[in-house]
Protein backbone atom coordinates (compact mmCIF):
# COMPACT_ATOMS: atom_id res chain seq x y z
CA UNK A 1 0.00 0.00 0.00
CA UNK A 2 1.42 3.45 -0.87
CA UNK A 3 2.21 5.84 1.95
CA UNK A 4 0.10 8.90 2.61
CA UNK A 5 1.52 12.32 1.77
CA UNK A 6 2.20 14.45 4.85
CA UNK A 7 4.20 17.34 6.22
CA UNK A 8 5.91 17.53 9.59
CA UNK A 9 6.60 20.68 11.58
CA UNK A 10 7.71 21.47 15.12
CA UNK A 11 9.07 19.43 18.01
CA UNK A 12 7.50 17.70 20.96
CA UNK A 13 4.78 15.13 21.38
CA UNK A 14 3.18 14.11 18.08
CA UNK A 15 -0.09 15.72 16.98
CA UNK A 16 -1.67 14.27 13.83
CA UNK A 17 -4.10 16.48 11.87
CA UNK A 18 -6.72 14.83 9.63
CA UNK A 19 -8.71 17.09 7.26
CA UNK A 20 -12.32 16.78 6.13
CA UNK A 21 -14.00 15.68 2.91
CA UNK A 22 -12.75 17.44 -0.27
CA UNK A 23 -10.01 19.12 1.78
CA UNK A 24 -6.30 18.52 2.36
CA UNK A 25 -3.58 19.23 4.85
CA UNK A 26 -3.09 22.64 3.20
CA UNK A 27 -6.38 23.78 4.74
CA UNK A 28 -4.73 23.42 8.16
CA UNK A 29 -1.46 25.25 7.53
CA UNK A 30 -2.18 28.24 9.77
CA UNK A 31 -3.24 25.98 12.66
CA UNK A 32 -0.24 23.76 12.02
CA UNK A 33 2.12 26.72 12.45
CA UNK A 34 0.48 27.57 15.77
CA UNK A 35 0.37 24.00 17.08
CA UNK A 36 4.01 23.46 16.06
CA UNK A 37 5.11 25.73 18.93
CA UNK A 38 4.09 22.93 21.30
CA UNK A 39 3.98 19.73 19.22
CA UNK A 40 5.48 17.87 16.31
CA UNK A 41 2.55 18.31 13.93
CA UNK A 42 2.00 15.61 11.31
CA UNK A 43 -0.38 17.17 8.77
CA UNK A 44 -1.80 14.38 6.60
CA UNK A 45 -3.45 14.18 3.19
CA UNK A 46 -5.91 11.28 3.40
CA UNK A 47 -6.30 8.88 0.47
CA UNK A 48 -7.97 10.33 -2.63
CA UNK A 49 -7.21 13.84 -1.34
CA UNK A 50 -4.35 16.32 -1.61
CA UNK A 51 -1.06 14.84 -2.76
CA UNK A 52 -1.87 11.33 -1.49
CA UNK A 53 -2.52 8.33 -3.70
CA UNK A 54 -5.83 7.60 -5.42
CA UNK A 55 -7.53 4.29 -4.65
CA UNK A 56 -10.86 2.70 -5.56
CA UNK A 57 -11.70 1.82 -1.94
CA UNK A 58 -12.94 4.72 0.21
CA UNK A 59 -14.11 3.84 3.73
CA UNK A 60 -13.07 4.49 7.30
CA UNK A 61 -11.29 1.22 8.13
CA UNK A 62 -9.13 1.61 5.01
CA UNK A 63 -8.35 5.26 5.79
CA UNK A 64 -7.56 4.46 9.43
CA UNK A 65 -5.20 1.71 8.30
CA UNK A 66 -3.48 4.20 5.98
CA UNK A 67 -2.85 6.53 8.93
CA UNK A 68 -1.70 3.64 11.11
CA UNK A 69 0.78 2.55 8.43
CA UNK A 70 2.15 6.09 8.22
CA UNK A 71 2.55 6.49 11.99
CA UNK A 72 4.11 3.06 12.40
CA UNK A 73 6.52 3.85 9.58
CA UNK A 74 7.50 7.06 11.38
CA UNK A 75 8.00 5.12 14.63
CA UNK A 76 5.22 7.04 16.38
CA UNK A 77 2.67 5.87 18.95
CA UNK A 78 0.67 7.57 21.68
CA UNK A 79 -0.21 10.45 19.34
CA UNK A 80 -2.81 13.13 19.81
CA UNK A 81 -5.17 13.00 16.84
CA UNK A 82 -7.16 16.01 15.62
CA UNK A 83 -9.78 15.27 12.99
CA UNK A 84 -12.41 17.48 11.36
CA UNK A 85 -15.59 16.01 9.85
CA UNK A 86 -14.49 13.01 7.73
CA UNK A 87 -11.09 13.23 9.43
CA UNK A 88 -12.85 12.98 12.78
CA UNK A 89 -14.42 9.68 11.77
CA UNK A 90 -11.03 8.45 10.60
CA UNK A 91 -9.63 9.44 14.00
CA UNK A 92 -12.35 7.52 15.87
CA UNK A 93 -11.81 4.44 13.70
CA UNK A 94 -8.06 4.66 14.27
CA UNK A 95 -8.61 4.75 18.05
CA UNK A 96 -10.75 1.60 17.88
CA UNK A 97 -8.57 -0.36 15.46
CA UNK A 98 -5.11 0.83 16.57
CA UNK A 99 -5.48 2.10 20.16
CA UNK A 100 -1.74 2.01 20.92
CA UNK A 101 -1.22 4.78 18.36
CA UNK A 102 -3.65 7.16 20.06
CA UNK A 103 -3.21 9.09 23.33
CA UNK A 104 -5.91 11.77 23.01
CA UNK A 105 -8.52 12.74 20.46
CA UNK A 106 -9.93 16.07 19.32
CA UNK A 107 -12.97 15.64 17.07
CA UNK A 108 -14.23 18.73 15.25
CA UNK A 109 -17.95 18.95 14.40
CA UNK A 110 -18.76 15.33 13.66
CA UNK A 111 -20.21 12.44 15.65
CA UNK A 112 -20.09 8.62 15.39
CA UNK A 113 -23.38 8.48 13.46
CA UNK A 114 -24.65 8.39 9.89
CA UNK A 115 -25.59 11.62 8.10
CA UNK A 116 -27.84 12.29 5.14
CA UNK A 117 -25.55 14.39 2.97
CA UNK A 118 -24.78 12.98 -0.47
CA UNK A 119 -23.04 15.83 -2.33
CA UNK A 120 -24.11 14.74 -5.82
CA UNK A 121 -25.11 18.37 -6.41
CA UNK A 122 -21.42 19.26 -6.02
CA UNK A 123 -19.72 16.28 -7.60
CA UNK A 124 -21.78 15.99 -10.79
CA UNK A 125 -21.03 19.57 -11.98
CA UNK A 126 -17.36 19.05 -11.16
CA UNK A 127 -17.20 15.80 -13.14
CA UNK A 128 -18.87 17.61 -16.05
CA UNK A 129 -16.08 20.20 -16.25
CA UNK A 130 -14.02 19.75 -19.45
CA UNK A 131 -10.66 20.00 -17.72
CA UNK A 132 -8.88 18.85 -20.88
CA UNK A 133 -9.78 22.12 -22.59
CA UNK A 134 -9.87 24.55 -19.65
CA UNK A 135 -8.01 27.79 -20.26
CA UNK A 136 -7.87 28.91 -16.63
CA UNK A 137 -9.12 28.32 -13.11
CA UNK A 138 -11.28 31.42 -13.54
CA UNK A 139 -13.03 29.71 -16.45
CA UNK A 140 -13.69 26.65 -14.27
CA UNK A 141 -15.06 28.93 -11.56
CA UNK A 142 -17.41 30.60 -14.00
CA UNK A 143 -18.63 27.26 -15.35
CA UNK A 144 -19.43 25.99 -11.85
CA UNK A 145 -21.13 29.17 -10.67
CA UNK A 146 -24.64 28.22 -11.81
CA UNK A 147 -24.66 24.85 -10.01
CA UNK A 148 -22.50 25.86 -7.03
CA UNK A 149 -23.46 29.51 -6.39
CA UNK A 150 -21.77 29.87 -2.98
CA UNK A 151 -18.46 31.63 -3.67
CA UNK A 152 -16.61 30.34 -0.61
CA UNK A 153 -17.61 26.73 -1.25
CA UNK A 154 -16.72 26.94 -4.92
CA UNK A 155 -13.30 28.40 -4.09
CA UNK A 156 -12.71 25.63 -1.55
CA UNK A 157 -13.54 22.91 -4.08
CA UNK A 158 -11.42 24.52 -6.80
CA UNK A 159 -8.35 24.40 -4.56
CA UNK A 160 -8.25 20.79 -5.71
CA UNK A 161 -7.80 21.76 -9.37
CA UNK A 162 -4.09 22.03 -10.13
CA UNK A 163 -2.25 22.95 -13.30
CA UNK A 164 0.70 20.86 -14.42
CA UNK A 165 2.88 21.00 -17.56
CA UNK A 166 0.62 18.55 -19.38
CA UNK A 167 -2.65 20.16 -18.29
CA UNK A 168 -5.10 20.33 -15.41
CA UNK A 169 -5.77 17.55 -12.92
CA UNK A 170 -7.93 17.04 -9.85
CA UNK A 171 -6.18 16.19 -6.62
CA UNK A 172 -9.46 14.71 -5.34
CA UNK A 173 -10.60 11.36 -6.70
CA UNK A 174 -14.19 12.48 -7.24
CA UNK A 175 -15.45 9.24 -8.76
CA UNK A 176 -14.20 7.01 -5.95
CA UNK A 177 -15.67 9.38 -3.36
CA UNK A 178 -19.01 9.56 -5.16
CA UNK A 179 -19.17 5.77 -5.49
CA UNK A 180 -18.45 5.18 -1.80
CA UNK A 181 -20.31 8.20 -0.41
CA UNK A 182 -22.65 5.95 1.60
CA UNK A 183 -19.62 4.77 3.60
CA UNK A 184 -18.37 8.32 4.14
CA UNK A 185 -21.68 9.81 5.26
CA UNK A 186 -22.43 6.64 7.22
CA UNK A 187 -20.54 4.97 10.01
CA UNK A 188 -21.64 1.36 9.63
CA UNK A 189 -18.08 0.06 9.94
CA UNK A 190 -18.13 0.84 13.67
CA UNK A 191 -21.69 -0.21 14.34
CA UNK A 192 -22.36 -2.24 17.47
CA UNK A 193 -20.69 -2.23 20.85
CA UNK A 194 -17.41 -0.31 20.78
CA UNK A 195 -15.85 2.03 23.31
CA UNK A 196 -13.03 4.56 23.23
CA UNK A 197 -11.40 5.16 26.61
CA UNK A 198 -8.94 7.84 25.53
CA UNK A 199 -9.51 11.42 26.68
CA UNK A 200 -11.54 13.04 23.93
CA UNK A 201 -12.63 16.59 23.20
CA UNK A 202 -15.53 17.14 20.80
CA UNK A 203 -15.78 20.70 19.48
CA UNK A 204 -19.00 21.66 17.73
CA UNK A 205 -20.20 24.79 15.97
CA UNK A 206 -23.36 26.31 17.46
CA UNK A 207 -24.72 27.01 13.96
CA UNK A 208 -23.87 23.54 12.64
CA UNK A 209 -26.41 20.72 12.50
CA UNK A 210 -23.82 17.95 12.77
CA UNK A 211 -23.68 17.58 16.57
CA UNK A 212 -27.07 18.05 18.24
CA UNK A 213 -28.66 16.37 21.25
CA UNK A 214 -29.07 12.98 19.55
CA UNK A 215 -25.47 13.01 18.40
CA UNK A 216 -24.29 13.90 21.91
CA UNK A 217 -26.15 10.85 23.22
CA UNK A 218 -24.28 8.70 20.69
CA UNK A 219 -20.95 10.28 21.69
CA UNK A 220 -21.57 9.62 25.37
CA UNK A 221 -22.45 5.99 24.65
CA UNK A 222 -19.13 5.29 22.97
CA UNK A 223 -16.65 7.59 24.77
CA UNK A 224 -15.89 7.04 28.44
CA UNK A 225 -13.84 10.22 29.03
CA UNK A 226 -15.33 12.96 26.88
CA UNK A 227 -15.67 16.74 26.97
CA UNK A 228 -17.96 18.59 24.57
CA UNK A 229 -17.28 22.26 23.79
CA UNK A 230 -19.35 24.61 21.64
CA UNK A 231 -18.08 27.58 19.65
CA UNK A 232 -20.78 30.23 19.29
CA UNK A 233 -21.48 31.81 15.90
CA UNK A 234 -19.62 29.02 14.11
CA UNK A 235 -20.88 26.46 11.61
CA UNK A 236 -19.37 23.22 10.35
CA UNK A 237 -16.14 24.95 9.28
CA UNK A 238 -15.58 26.15 12.84
CA UNK A 239 -11.77 26.03 12.65
CA UNK A 240 -11.82 28.47 9.72
CA UNK A 241 -14.67 30.64 11.01
CA UNK A 242 -13.36 31.02 14.58
CA UNK A 243 -9.68 30.03 14.35
CA UNK A 244 -8.51 31.65 17.60
CA UNK A 245 -11.23 30.11 19.74
CA UNK A 246 -10.74 26.77 18.07
CA UNK A 247 -6.97 26.76 18.64
CA UNK A 248 -7.38 27.83 22.27
CA UNK A 249 -9.73 24.92 22.96
CA UNK A 250 -7.43 22.43 21.26
CA UNK A 251 -4.26 23.61 23.01
CA UNK A 252 -5.89 23.85 26.42
CA UNK A 253 -7.12 20.28 26.12
CA UNK A 254 -3.92 18.78 24.71
CA UNK A 255 -1.57 20.47 27.18
CA UNK A 256 -3.47 19.82 30.41
CA UNK A 257 -2.29 17.08 32.77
Amino acid sequence: MPELSYTSRGDGRPLVVLHGLFGSGKNWQSHTRQFADRFEVINVDLRNHGESFHADEMNYPAMADDVAQLLQGLGLRGCSILGHSMGGKVAMTLAVKHPALVARLVIADIAPVSYFHHYDDLIEPILALPIGTLASRAQADQMLRQNIPEDQLRAFLLQNLVREPDGWRWRVNWRAIQRDMEFLTGFADLSGDWTIERQTLFIRGARSDYVGDEEIEAIERHFTDVTIATIEDAGHWLHAEKPEQFSELVLEFLTRD
